[in-house]
């Protein structure tokens, strides 16, 4: 699987707005609900590793400019 594959972000996107796994969650059993749930933890975790990791990009870059240039002063 590609590092980047936007096309499964959209898809997820798409599953999740068009109401289906309400729907899936609601008519499964409790083992399955179990796995959509574990998932669906998994991927608020990684969405805040990934909210840390663009703010450390982000900030870096900013903060190494600002350093840069407080230095050839």
């Amino acid at each position: 699987m590609p590092m980047f594959d936007t096309a499964y972000l959209e898809k997820l996107e798409a599953y999740f707005a068009s109401g289906d796994l309400e729907m899936d969650f609601e008519y499964a059993d409790e083992e399955k609900r179990g796995r959509i749930l574990d998932f669906l933890e998994k991927l608020m975790d990684l969405a805040d590793q990934a909210d840390q990791q663009a703010t450390k990009l982000i900030f870096k870059d900013g903060l190494d400019q600002m350093l840069g240039a407080n230095t050839q002063k």
